[in-house]
């Protein structure tokens, strides 16, 4: 008796959590979307991940590929940043992301972060290590900060623009329009040897 009790709330609790947890997601054509995702002010990608951020009226998170059979994720953390990692160098996991106050973006190893014409007051675009960002900018202001030997090609118009960048890395901005723009590179460390 204690035993069928005992089997029949582990069913409950097991049919309770798949079922809130299939509420806050569903499929649509071919992708998972993560509907209880909101308010995304920041957007951080590691590892081998492609985001594609486009504008909107709501915030939106749409997955592709195997998105469960890797050792990748999605998740959103409190104060609106939306954390995107996968480790599995064999399999790239694929993220669109819908924003409408997207306010800071960080890449870090070799993931890779474009847009279309994305609009937004001030954004602030982090890259290190072999990150890359093809962005299309309609912003008042725009910091990039590239580090390690990240790439970026970024174009589009914007008032403000201020670029730090490394001795390693690639920064193409032939086609960025800028009404006031300051860049800074900074040097790389200089290796000393005892004598």
């Amino acid at each position: 008796m204690k035993t069928t009790f005992l089997t029949l709330i582990a069913a409950l609790t097991l049919t309770i959590g798949t079922s809130s947890f299939a509420t806050a997601q569903t499929t649509q054509n071919g992708a998972v979307v993560l509907s209880d995702i909101k308010a995304i002010s920041k957007i951080e990608a590691r590892g081998n991940v492609e985001v594609f951020v486009t504008n909107g009226t709501k915030d939106g998170v749409k997955v592709y590929g195997e998105y469960y059979s890797t050792g990748a994720l999605v998740q959103q953390e409190k104060g609106g940043m939306l954390r995107v990692t996968n480790y599995d160098k064999n399999q790239k996991l694929v993220v669109e992301v819908t924003v409408s106050d997207l306010r800071n973006i960080a890449a870090y190893d070799n993931a890779v972060i474009k847009s279309d014409r994305l609009s937004s007051v001030d954004l602030k675009v982090d890259l290190y290590n072999q990150a890359y960002a093809g962005l299309v900018l309609d912003n008042y202001a725009a910091t990039l900060n590239v580090h390690g030997q990240a790439k970026a090609d970024i174009s589009g118009n914007v008032e403000e623009y201020n670029l730090v960048y490394g001795s390693g890395t690639i920064v193409n901005r032939s086609e960025l329009v800028a009404v006031n723009a300051e860049e800074r590179r900074i040097a790389a460390p200089v290796r000393r040897t005892k004598v």
